[in-house]
């Protein structure tokens, strides 16, 4: 609990203590070749906790992050031109764009819409750089193999070439996505792919002459991964997918493990699922092993996954979300930070554990404004996750599991139960499909997307602070930056 008389200083000393974070040089305890997997998770949570601890904590946070010269200045125009100097939050949202978003925002002419109900400056001007950064990507809904690949290639606007690929057999399809590197013609790939013989004795080189679109989509569709290597799953609430994945992996004669983890203590998955007792029982039948309280960005400090590195062939997680605030929809730039980040930090977390050539799939509506899908397709691309398929929910192998909401309602209603998400339809759920890639370069430090100071907290106008004044305004912005910091310390709430 966090006392209402605390001051700043008085609560940087209970959290950081409580957090762990003693300074600069914290590491958990990660091991040294493991640290590049959660530095940007310990790098979030020391941006949190500088903000508590006055002058020092400043020094500390131009460390960590500063806005550079060019991109204050646009922002100072942008602030201006729209009559919001003084605004906290639209500084905040436009402080962590990018100077090319910057500069599309000040040519366009856009700005926030002054009578608009129900949404802030600050919201509206998240929703309309979220949607300026998704024109660049590929789009949320349904992409084949093929509309993948050329997109990665940048010839999605070669008719010539589409065309060509779609028509390929199974087995020149592979060639091709197996062996182009952009230097050499793909009339001339083609016709080497035409004259190389079929592989034997692999799963992938099967009815070589059927149609390769059709035939590459079906592996992805009828879960044919490495049979060999284990398969985690995360964030599975009630542990019905992981029950439904070790089913499906016997079925078919696999004999690596399937690591099963829910984000929540034992205890109270058993106040929610009155079946948690008996699911676990039939998946360690299975040969399954169950982890509890495993934060997925945050693996490399895990010790349960000690010894993992390098071995784990496919990865599930399904319906990603950072957990919701009371007083705010997951689009609103006091929240919608933790839900980028949780994708970007997933992804960099998985590189230290994934095989190469190891899948990925993250199911997830394509419609959601918590983890939009560009959070997922953008955060694999930083983390050389290549994006090879999206595909509808409903025609995976897998799609028969016991949904849930992953929080408290859990106890009492279920989506199953006639109990929809709001403004999702399973015609909209997607699967989008990676593949890991590693070049074997060294990468930049994971990028974040940067959280809300106690000062922007409580300069808030809407959601949670919309009737909040005074004193119980600030209290509430304290309370809400200590839950922030306690879950970028592995910590759920809700």
């Amino acid at each position: 609990e966090v006392p209402a008389h605390a001051s700043c200083s008085e609560l940087a000393k209970l959290l950081i203590e409580a957090m762990g974070a003693k300074d600069d040089s914290d590491d958990e305890g990660v091991q040294d070749h493991l640290k590049d997997a959660v530095e940007g998770s310990l790098r979030l949570k020391r941006l949190l906790s500088s903000d508590l601890e006055g002058e020092a904590g400043q020094a500390k946070k131009q460390k960590l992050f500063s806005v550079g010269k060019e991109e204050a200045s646009k922002v100072n125009t942008l602030l201006t031109r729209w009559g919001l100097t003084d605004d906290l939050p639209v500084k905040h949202v436009l402080s962590g764009s990018s100077l090319e978003e910057l500069d599309a925002l000040i040519s366009s002419g856009w700005k926030p819409d002054p009578f608009s109900w129900g949404k802030s400056p600050a919201d509206l001007a998240q929703a309309h750089l979220a949607q300026l950064r998704e024109k660049s990507t590929a789009g949320g809904g349904t992409l084949d193999h093929v509309s993948a690949f050329c997109f990665k290639w940048k010839l999605n606007k070669d008719a010539a070439i589409l065309t060509a690929l779609r028509k390929l057999n199974h087995k020149d399809l592979r060639y091709i996505m197996d062996n182009y590197n952009g230097e050499k013609p793909m009339a001339e790939l083609i016709d080497e792919a035409e004259k190389n013989e079929a592989k034997e004795g692999v799963a992938t080189a099967c009815c070589p002459e059927g149609p390769g679109t059709q035939f590459v989509g079906r592996f992805t569709r009828l879960e044919l991964i490495d049979a060999v290597a284990d398969a985690a799953v995360f964030g599975d609430a009630n542990l019905s997918f992981a029950l439904n994945l070790v089913k499906h992996r016997k079925a078919l004669g696999h004999v690596g493990r399937v690591i099963a983890t829910t984000f929540e203590s034992l205890e109270v998955l058993r106040e929610r699922y009155k079946e948690i007792d008996e699911t676990i029982r039939i998946l360690e039948e299975h040969h399954a092993e169950v982890y509890h309280e495993v934060d997925c960005t945050r693996i490399a400090v895990n010790p349960q996954f000690r010894g993992l590195e390098g071995k784990i062939g496919a990865v599930y997680y399904n319906f990603p979300h950072a957990g919701a605030v009371g007083g705010f929809f997951d689009g609103h730039p006091m929240v919608n930070w933790r839900h980028e980040n949780l994708m970007r930090l997933f992804f960099r977390a998985l590189r230290s554990f994934v095989k190469p050539g190891g899948i990925v799939k993250v199911a997830s509506n394509m419609g959601a404004v918590g983890v939009r899908f560009s959070y997922i397709t953008g955060g694999a691309l930083e983390n050389e996750f290549d994006h090879v398929e999206t595909m509808p929910f409903m025609q995976w192998a897998l799609r028969r599991y016991g949904r849930s909401y992953g929080d408290k309602r859990d106890s009492y209603r279920r989506p199953d139960s006639g109990e929809g998400y709001n403004v999702q339809r399973a015609e909209r759920d997607m699967v989008y499909t990676f593949t890991y890639q590693p070049t074997g370069k060294t990468l930049a430090p994971q990028k974040i997307r940067l959280p809300p100071t106690l000062a922007v907290l409580e300069a808030c106008t809407d959601g949670a602070f919309d009737v909040a004044q005074g004193e119980a305004k600030r209290n509430l912005a304290k309370k809400l930056h200590a839950r922030f910091l306690s879950e970028c310390s592995g910590q759920h709430v809700g």
